[in-house]
């Protein structure tokens, strides 16, 4: 992908069924208050092929001390906690019923006042508080997840995603771009990666470019370091490094949502098989054992949450116009991780889906001698390009899918360059010969036209 630089039957167990250890006294947390979730199953990631994390339901646990109650009483199920960011409410997926579909659902802390957010024809989950009363979350869509930002008060939701494939959001970051989770490459189901996007949609970019391992559910701690969960371990992206770094923290499977706490803790789920239940735990950076918070015998006990006002994230302040199209400068296709022989490009093709989602050429433009050019694309939509050699030969072509949105100006240092990759102080070539991008924008119309 490239890379960018801005310029501008059992469907739910009863409650008393998924407090079964309320039979016993629950444990003193020694970290209080808090939220988690409790389920008969967990399956990390079923939303990669669009199925519930949750198949036998869920209920979310408000734990204060030794005592513990659910958080959305009257509901037949609930997941996906997230906390407000004065500390007073919750937003949370719930079904009121069995048989309905996950919606979002907000609660106040104080009074117990639930109100519903969404009214989605399928099921809509994982929330996230966003500034100024927003908020987003994934909603399935033809059978896949989508993410949508919407009004707390209500409102027509912004689609946040234009390409194949499922997604989901994980942590609303510092900076304010949502961190999500989608397939690698983007539209193939084969292995979770993570992604930023502006709440406008804009700048789409997977976080680091050593695509390989499954990394999920990551979160951003104090340090502004994002954990994730990857195959049987925990692992992190530091600002300083273009590269994941392992954590040497319990062997285990983690759900990742890794929570830190006051104290520097670390609240997350493991378990050590898996045969074995998801189970809450506290661990100290650096220690060679982490000790148990919450287990449930016959459940799974994960999503940990916790109580109380937190930092609110910058806003992004969007620079869409409303255009049908978006405008994307490349300054210098050599700036990869892939390795080209000087002056080899020749040509950059840009394709998108047709309905039966194959690739379709859009189109195709000259790439200067210094790696640039400068394409007019349709917006909304995904997109891929492919380079080419002189004689026609395909030198690289994204395997995975991007888009960008209406009216955004896209400025990308190179191609697979990595967003840790600082461009040259140089105006490039395709800009000394035109300002007027190639536009790919007509053969789609002419598409829609009926060929004509």
């Amino acid at each position: 992908m490239i890379r960018r630089w801005f310029i501008a039957a059992a469907l739910v167990l009863a409650s008393c069924v998924l407090m079964g250890s309320q039979k016993t006294p629950s444990p003193r947390l020694g970290v209080s208050p808090l939220l988690y979730t409790v389920a008969p199953r967990y399956e990390p990631l079923a939303w990669m092929q669009g199925r519930d994390r949750f198949p036998l339901g869920s209920t979310i646990f408000r734990q204060t001390g030794s005592a513990r109650e659910p958080l959305a009483k009257n509901f037949a199920a609930s997941s996906d906690p997230a906390v407000s960011f004065d500390g007073e409410r919750v937003i949370f997926a719930g079904k009121r019923t069995t048989g309905d579909h996950w919606q979002i659902w907000e609660i106040s802390l104080a009074t117990g006042d639930v109100r519903d957010i969404t009214s989605c024809r399928d099921d809509c989950i994982r929330p996230l508080y966003l500034p100024e009363d927003r908020v987003v979350y994934a909603h399935k869509v033809d059978g896949r997840f989508v993410i949508e930002v919407a009004p707390l008060a209500g409102g027509a939701p912004t689609p946040l995603t234009y390409a194949p494939g499922n997604f989901l959001p994980t942590d609303v970051l510092h900076d304010g771009r949502v961190l999500m989770e989608a397939s690698y490459p983007l539209g193939s189901a084969t292995t979770s990666e993570l992604y930023t996007v502006y709440t406008d949609g804009s700048g789409v970019e997977s976080y680091r470019c050593d695509h390989g391992n499954t990394r999920h559910a990551g979160r951003q701690v104090a340090s502004a370091d994002i954990v994730f969960a990857r195959e049987r371990g925990l692992a992190r992206f530091t600002s300083a490094l273009a590269h994941e770094t392992e954590i040497t923290a319990p062997a285990g499977e983690y759900t990742g949502d890794v929570v830190e706490t006051n104290s520097g803790e670390w609240l997350f789920s493991r378990r050590s098989d898996q045969t074995r239940r998801f189970r809450l735990e506290s661990w100290k950076p650096g220690s060679a054992t982490a000790r148990i918070l919450v287990a449930e015998k016959n459940a799974d006990v994960v999503q940990p949450v916790l109580l109380g006002a937190r930092h609110v994230p910058n806003r992004h302040p969007s620079g869409l116009h409303d255009w049908t199209y978006a405008n994307l400068l490349c300054l210098n296709a050599y700036t990869s991780k892939h390795r080209f022989a000087g002056e080899s490009i020749s040509t950059a093709r840009l394709y998108t889906q047709d309905s039966n989602g194959e690739p379709k050429l859009l189109g195709s433009t000259v790439v200067e001698k210094d790696g640039s050019f400068y394409l007019r694309v349709p917006a909304d939509q995904p997109l891929r390009i492919e380079l080419l050699d002189s004689a026609g030969k395909s030198l690289k072509k994204e395997e995975g899918w991007f888009w960008m949105r209406r009216g955004e100006q896209r400025v990308c240092v190179g191609c697979h360059a990595g967003p840790e990759t600082a461009p040259e102080n140089a105006v490039p070539m395709v800009l000394r010969r035109s300002i007027i991008p190639a536009d790919m924008t007509r053969t789609s119309a002419l598409a829609q036209a009926g060929g004509k």
